[in-house]
């Protein structure tokens, strides 16, 4: 598995053409799921497991590996299943989300597919699992449910959406109350750290789920002949959604002359290098990892003080 994980070049080539790459595995049971694979940076057989006092009760212990400690998450447990009891022969999958890295006990690893964004659709609303999921898929006639792991991991480490005093207190953010900003992301804690965040500045916000849905609001909005930069401040995109990820939705924005002149951040929990080059290829004007609310302000600050430069 590891051999299949290091041909990141081949798979940055599906960024902009609505493809993805899907790690899929069993928990406790016979159902699979799946992460993107640009998430995992390994599987491997478990090493040993150290347990630590006081740790939460979805966290199985720490491991060193290469001299890092990270935590051993039972991803199973934390989605409300029954326990992977871990041993000797477990498996477990690397992970990085939002600069952080962690583990993920899992009963066994499947195997990557190569899917397209179209084939990825949000969870029905009656999954019994929805709480966790941010998409579901068929491949081989089996249904395959996509972990929301950013919700997983708030709920273990709390995400802080406060904006420091020191910088709410910039005059230029006064120019951003009542401006209005389009929030694309499948994840509900993801939406809710931009909600929580963004409101300090007083600003309004319309909300999409996918970027096909996104897409057809700002075109609606352009039909109806709004001039959409003085409509909306920025849209802010995840990466990974179902339908239509962040990258095509950005390359369909800077096709459309309506709305090509868009300030597009990417807001994502993939971070590193990748991203960044990336950015560039579909034309997003910025990018930022989750969970950073100073970070998210500075953003902002960044793109008011635009209107402040002369043409």
């Amino acid at each position: 598995m590891a051999g299949i994980l290091d041909t990141v070049d081949q798979r940055t080539q599906l960024v902009g053409e609505n493809r993805l790459e899907l790690l899929m595995f069993r928990l406790a049971g016979r159902q699979l799921f799946a992460i993107n694979v640009f998430k995992v940076q390994e599987v491997l057989q478990l090493p040993k497991l150290t347990l630590m006092p006081h740790r939460h009760r979805h966290v199985c212990g720490v491991i060193n590996l290469r001299g890092k400690t990270l935590p051993v998450i039972d991803l199973s447990q934390a989605i409300g299943m029954r326990a992977v009891v871990p041993g000797p022969d477990s498996t477990i999958i690397v992970t990085e989300y939002n600069r952080s890295i962690q583990a993920f006990l899992v009963g066994s690893v499947d195997r990557i597919v190569n899917m397209n964004w179209e084939a990825i659709l949000p969870p029905p609303s009656s999954a019994g699992r929805q709480h966790y999921l941010t998409a579901i898929s068929k491949i081989d006639e089996h249904l395959v449910e996509i972990i929301d792991v950013e919700k997983v991991l708030a709920e273990i480490v709390p995400y802080n959406a406060q904006v420091s005093h020191d910088k709410l207190a910039d005059p230029v953010l006064e120019q951003a109350r009542g401006r209005e900003v389009l929030l694309v992301d499948d994840s509900s804690v993801a939406l809710a750290q931009l909600h929580e965040t963004l409101s300090q500045l007083g600003i309004k916000m319309h909300i999409a789920s996918d970027g096909l849905k996104a897409l057809n609001m700002l075109k609606d909005w352009a039909d109806a002949g709004h001039a959409m930069t003085d409509k909306l401040l920025m849209v802010f995109t995840d990466a990974e959604m179902p339908e239509m990820d962040g990258y095509r939705l950005t390359t369909e924005i800077r096709n459309d002359p309506r709305l090509r002149g868009l300030y597009v951040v990417l807001h994502t929990s993939l971070s590193g290098s990748f991203n960044e080059s990336m950015v560039k290829k579909v034309g997003c004007d910025n990018f930022l990892s989750k969970f950073q609310p100073d970070k998210l302000v500075d953003v902002v600050r960044q793109r008011l003080m635009l209107d402040q430069t002369p043409a």
